[in-house]
């Protein structure tokens, strides 16, 4: 399946470069048909179709051949969606292997300087811009052709042809037993030995297995830093200029073999799949990031607006209220004025029974006998006053009926006294009722001030989401660390071979937006709080 989309990206480089009309179609003419089927050759095959028409060799200090190995890393390193490209992360450990390869030093600075010139093309690169990034020297200043080309020819041999570990060392012949020079290349399942590096000439393969094993031998006929492979029929002793070469070869060869065992690709191959899975479980995470944040935000908006709206509605309520208690003192006024009319006239009709009675004192008997007659009617006038303070509408009655009884008892002195007595008791009823309305009044702006004092809940509870925000957005940054982290762990996993690894990369830009206030179950539960206060406000009142 690998093999499959490597070659798969190929052809879509040929098909694009044959599709001239961009209809999609490419007649059979203009395909070949090869007997023989070689990975490299079809590569080339692909190459030569495409190259024409896409490579711009203006300014490129290097070959048409090295250009041709920076085509096939490309399809190596790039993603697996069309139209092809390579991201900034494979871009960067391409360019620090092909450094190392070169010898030269990594220099952060230049490549921070690309990454900011690719931010307008979403941080990535087509095959024939990496060809350019790397032809026109950016990342090679100081080096001749020769030393590029050799850098580009070993990432080359790695990542392509799965070379893991190449050189010079000295083999045991099987026959004669002697020792000879020969070029050894190392893949994840042979070890190939040649007569020179230039691979002219190949002289055997050592084919590895899971039952293979590498030995470390003690010197010997004058030859140092020996150690054998066993392989079930044939074992081979070799020999190596020096320790450290040793101790290289066989931690190489072994991790070929334990690979072998599990059944895992190269190194090179499982590091670029684990890279693209970090970088798509990144992706996702940031995804459900930015979705849960929309979300947040969008809750938190929907909350502002009801907070807003309960905020005109208390403000409504707190107007109509103080309109309500102004009519209420308006009435009350009014009351006041009426009563002190009517005792005024009370006090003149007062006067003039006093002068009355002084000239009738000589009827005082009948009179107390009319007095009985009175108290009785007095009786009634109480029960007509109670009455009066149940409703309103029977206040104009009372007053008529005590008016025809002042004006029947004008000439009686003891009738205008049980009237007197009657006008204390109204006065009194009306301090009552002015201090039931003063106390109405207290109460509504209790529940008034208890309505902004939760308005005020409200406003700290929504600064108190802000925070949970920010607190989200501290997670998120956490989050980009533990990804960078994971990325030196699988670099240093890859070391395994002595490869050259990537360094560590910057953290990603991430889009924050803030999280909701709280959420609608805790406003649902809030507003049925506000809702049980405002009605016992309402039973007080």
């Amino acid at each position: 399946m690998a093999l499959r989309d490597e070659l798969l990206k190929s052809i879509w480089h040929a098909f694009t470069a044959l599709d001239v009309d961009k209809s999609g179609k490419v007649s059979k003419s203009q395909l070949k048909v090869q007997d023989n089927f070689d990975r490299q050759d079809f590569n080339r095959m692909c190459w030569t179709l495409c190259a024409r028409k896409n490579l711009n060799r203006t300014n490129i200090l290097i070959s048409d051949e090295d250009a041709f190995k920076i085509w096939c890393i490309f399809n190596f390193l790039s993603e697996d969606t069309y139209p092809l490209t390579i991201v900034a992360e494979e871009i960067e450990y391409f360019l620090r292997k092909l450094t190392e390869a070169m010898g030269g030093s990594w220099v952060e600075e230049r490549f921070e300087d690309l990454k900011t010139e690719l931010s307008a093309k979403q941080q990535c690169l087509s095959g024939w811009e990496l060809i350019t990034l790397v032809g026109t020297g950016t990342f090679s200043k100081g080096m001749d052709r020769q030393t590029i080309s050799m850098g580009i020819t070993e990432v080359f041999h790695e990542l392509i042809l799965d070379v893991l570990k190449q050189g010079y060392m000295m083999k045991k012949g099987h026959k004669r037993k002697n020792w000879t020079e020969r070029w050894f290349v190392l893949k994840p399942n042979s070890i190939s030995y040649y007569v020179s590096e230039d691979l002219a000439e190949k002289k055997g393969d050592i084919m590895l297995d899971g039952n293979c094993c590498v030995e470390s031998l003690p010197d010997k006929d004058g030859k140092k830093c020996l150690f054998l492979v066993k392989c079930l029929d044939k074992s081979f002793e070799i020999s190596v200029s020096d320790k450290k070469r040793k101790q290289e070869w066989i931690q190489a060869i072994q991790t070929c073999i334990s690979l072998l065992n599990l059944g895992r690709p190269a190194p090179h191959r499982e590091s670029r799949q684990k890279r693209r899975e970090l970088r798509q479980k990144q992706q996702a995470e940031q995804d459900e990031l930015e979705l849960r944040m929309r979300e947040l935000q969008t809750a938190n908006e929907s909350k502002q607006q009801e907070l807003e709206d309960m905020r005109k509605k208390l403000e409504e309520a707190a107007a109509n209220a103080a309109e309500e208690e102004r009519r209420r003192l308006q009435t009350q006024t009014e009351l006041q004025d009426r009563y002190r009319m009517d005792l005024e006239k009370e006090k003149m009709v007062r006067q003039e029974m006093e002068v009355q009675v002084a000239q009738k004192s000589s009827e005082l008997e009948q009179y107390l006998q009319r007095v009985q007659e009175l108290e009785d009617m007095y009786h009634r006038l109480e029960d007509a006053l109670e009455d009066e303070r149940r409703a309103r509408q029977d206040e104009e009655t009372v007053r008529r009926l005590q008016a025809r009884l002042l004006e029947e008892e004008a000439v009686k002195r003891a009738e205008l006294e049980q009237i007197h007595l009657h006008q204390q008791r109204a006065i009194s009823e009306t301090e009552a009722e002015k201090q039931e309305l003063q106390k109405e009044r207290t109460a509504k702006e209790s529940a008034l001030q208890a309505a902004m004092l939760q308005l005020e809940q409200l406003e700290s509870e929504r600064k108190g989401a802000l925070e949970q925000y920010q607190a989200v957005m501290l997670k998120l940054e956490d989050a980009a660390n533990n990804t960078r982290t994971w990325k030196h762990k699988v670099a240093h996993h890859e070391g395994l071979v002595r490869l050259i690894q990537p360094g560590s990369k910057g953290p990603q830009k991430i889009t924050n937006w803030g999280p909701a206030a709280f959420t609608e179950a805790e406003l649902s539960l809030r507003e049925k709080d506000w809702q049980e206060r405002k009605n016992r406000a309402a039973q007080t009142q």
